[in-house]
């Protein structure tokens, strides 16, 4: 039984109006896609695949060797999506009975290790592991090109984060499929092939890293 970890790392930092990409910008100290990849590596175990797209590779290998970086994990070249990238991630795994795959944005920098192991355990144990936090913003959903709205009671829904843990081989299956702009996520293209989603307690820390405010939060949050 083995554990993989592949972390997609495709950002190009438009959204965050950077001419950097958002993995590769500084967080105390260095890039954060190595905060992200130190943290799978301290639980121990687990094989650490990023993805990045090919004109990236060249830059991680010249920051890597600038930071001094070793964290052992091995490269894969993205695909047009985040689904054709976790792909080609997968189809270089040698899956065996009872291994876990892992997804994870390469921009959640903060996710414990607390709960990494907790996400590998749930889908070890019930074939897939999804952490969830409460939402707590009052939602209104839009109801036609207009803009009117109506409200939905926020107690049945719950904020998805990663990472998120697989059966391998049934991870791998689900990724057989063709690509469908309906697919939001990996649980999404795991439930559409059958398979049944868990969900578990996720940190409102472990926050994605998306405009230049979330960077700030999250030098903050690691240096509390």
């Amino acid at each position: 039984m083995k554990r993989y970890a592949i972390i997609v790392a495709g950002g190009s930092g438009s959204r965050f109006g950077s001419n950097m990409p958002k993995q590769f910008l500084p967080l105390s100290g260095k890039p954060v896609l190595m905060h992200t990849i130190d943290k799978f590596a301290a639980l121990g175990g687990v094989e650490i695949i990023v993805v990045l797209p090919a004109a990236f590779e060249g830059w991680w290998r010249e920051l890597c060797a600038e930071h001094g970086f070793a964290t052992e994990h091995r490269v894969v070249t993205g695909g047009a999506n985040r689904f054709c990238s976790v792909r080609n991630a997968i189809i270089t795994i040698d899956v065996q009975p009872g291994d876990a795959i892992a997804v994870h944005d390469g921009v959640r920098p903060l996710a414990s290790t607390s709960l990494i192991a907790a996400a590998f355990d749930c889908a070890e144990a019930k074939g897939s592991a999804i952490p969830v936090v409460a939402v707590t913003d009052s939602i209104r959903r839009v109801v036609d090109s207009e803009g009117a709205s109506e409200p939905l009671s926020r107690d049945m829904l719950r904020a998805v984060q990663t990472p998120q843990v697989f059966d391998a081989i049934a991870l791998r299956s689900a990724y057989d499929a063709e690509y469908s702009p309906f697919y939001t996520d990996d649980a999404s293209v795991f439930e559409h092939n059958g398979g049944v989603i868990h969900m578990i307690d996720g940190e409102v820390t472990n926050i994605k890293i998306t405009h230049p405010n979330d960077l700030t939060i999250a030098e903050m949050l690691m240096n509390r």
